[in-house]
């Protein structure tokens, strides 16, 4: 979690928000977000709203992507499961 929240800050900087600006935008406390940056510790709640306020919602669809198959005996047993 603390290499997503660097990631965060990272690209947060980027756009010259500050924290402040940034809690706002995705309606989270100021509190929620500092602590994020310097612990790596939020909830999926206001991570999920932070994503949305700087664009990145995109990348929740990959969080429970399915894997991508590495060979064709992958995908006959996963059809044969979905029967």
């Amino acid at each position: 979690m603390r290499e997503v929240a660097a990631r965060e800050k990272a690209l947060r900087k980027s756009r010259h928000l500050t924290q402040q600006q940034l809690a706002d935008k995705a309606s989270v406390s100021l509190g929620s977000l500092r602590r994020f940056e310097q612990t790596g510790q939020v909830s999926f709640d206001s991570l999920v709203a932070i994503m949305f306020a700087l664009g990145c919602e995109s990348e929740l669809e990959a969080l429970f992507a399915k894997p991508a198959y590495s060979s064709i005996e992958e995908v006959i047993a996963d059809a044969r499961k979905a029967r």
